[in-house]
């Protein structure tokens, strides 16, 4: 009977640096010898990422409603889990993905403002019980975030999504709820301060999975 693989998942707000420590976690575990899908959300999928196009577009043409939104996630997270995630988990291969419900409950549920009851019944109808086994949470103070999309942006030449678009408040909100998270499940979240030079992001990742994996094997 093949091993279940391990979920991780990278979590923070916008500007932390998830992108470029997302491609750090997964090349050191396939420096390990493991099988390792790399993925993202929303999207993930042709069909999720198709959501995750309607969920990002600016269109200022037709404001999207903040159920819809919500809806919208968890569609895209459900083709996810059925054709992508669960797949590879029951294959034995280990998953790590850029966000996941955790950033629901952070941008829907502290950001926009909406019910985490509500949230969490379609956590439970869509994932039936799957959670992830470890997730990194990069943090950092705000204005420091904030500095670092901005230049991201100028130096890719990209406009900010609808997310993005968002004010300061939102983003706090949405860091304060991921932070309430963090401390309300300490088993399942590593903490990771992500305003230090980036060697030290690294090492305090590559520590806390060097824990981890020592723990699951």
């Amino acid at each position: 009977m093949t091993k279940r693989g391990r979920f991780i998942t990278l979590e923070g707000g916008e500007g932390v640096g998830k992108s470029t420590n997302m491609a750090f976690v997964v090349a050191s575990l396939e420096a390990q010898g493991l099988d390792v899908v790399s993925t993202r959300e929303p999207g993930g999928t042709p069909r999720a990422e198709a959501i995750r196009a309607l969920l990002l577009d600016p269109a200022p043409q037709e404001p999207l409603h903040a159920d819809a939104e919500l809806l919208l996630m968890f569609a895209a997270r459900a083709q996810h889990l059925a054709e992508k995630i669960v797949p590879a988990l029951e294959r034995g291969a280990w998953v790590v993905c850029d966000r996941f419900t955790d950033a629901t409950f952070a941008y829907q549920g502290g950001g926009r403002g909406m019910s985490v009851e509500r949230i969490a019944q379609l956590e439970a109808f869509v994932q039936k019980g799957l959670t992830p086994d470890l997730t990194l949470l990069l943090d950092m103070p705000l204005t420091a975030a904030q500095s670092r999309l901005e230049s991201r942006l100028n130096s890719r030449n990209e406009q900010r999504d609808r997310f993005e678009q968002e004010r300061g408040e939102f983003f706090q909100a949405v860091r304060d709820a991921y932070l309430a998270r963090a401390s309300a499940e300490p088993e399942r979240f590593a903490l990771i301060n992500a305003h230090q030079p980036l060697a030290s992001v690294q090492a305090d990742i590559l520590g806390t999975l060097a824990e981890r994996i020592a723990l699951w094997r």
